[in-house]
């Protein structure tokens, strides 16, 4: 069986403006983030008033198997079924905590054939760099609290 990584490595990626076409939006209702990555515009709300609203499934919290499955996996688990029985079916996930990056929980990505791929890309900076700003801050607060503590100029 191959792991989770083997299997991220051999996908093959779709641009993510033909991934958008297949669900009627436009590309000037994108922000692109790469080839593979958008944000898409809050303005396409204004182009859409008069479609009906879709049908949503809201997966806020799992207890994650041993192995791993919690919600990516399952977000990106129904959403696979639901396009594979043939409805029209996306998945938006916010970008994972930290705990993946230094190892301390899983790895944020989903699992086997339903993970987020790159699976790098989703856990550091996703589409944006605030997350990265946030982290800076964090750290220099610690430092600062750090030389403060044990004694120095300042204090």
């Amino acid at each position: 069986m191959k792991s989770d990584l083997e299997i991220a490595r051999e996908a093959k990626l779709e641009k993510i403006e033909d991934v958008a076409k297949r669900y009627g939006i436009e590309r000037d209702d994108l922000e692109l983030y790469g080839d593979v990555k958008a944000k898409v515009k809050l303005s396409i709300l204004d182009r859409l008033k008069d479609r009906p609203s879709g049908k949503y499934i809201d997966i806020t919290a799992i207890s994650p198997t041993p192995l791993g499955e919690g919600k990516t996996t399952n977000t990106v688990g129904v959403t696979m079924g639901l396009t594979h029985i043939g409805k029209k079916a996306a998945c938006c996930i916010r970008q994972a905590s930290l705990g993946p990056v230094f190892g301390i929980k899983g790895g944020a990505a989903g699992g086997g054939f339903a993970q987020v791929i790159p699976p790098e890309d989703l856990n550091i900076h996703l589409t944006g760099d605030i997350h990265a700003v946030q982290a800076a801050n964090n750290l220099a607060c610690a430092f600062l609290d750090n030389h403060i503590k044990f004694g120095n100029a300042l204090g």
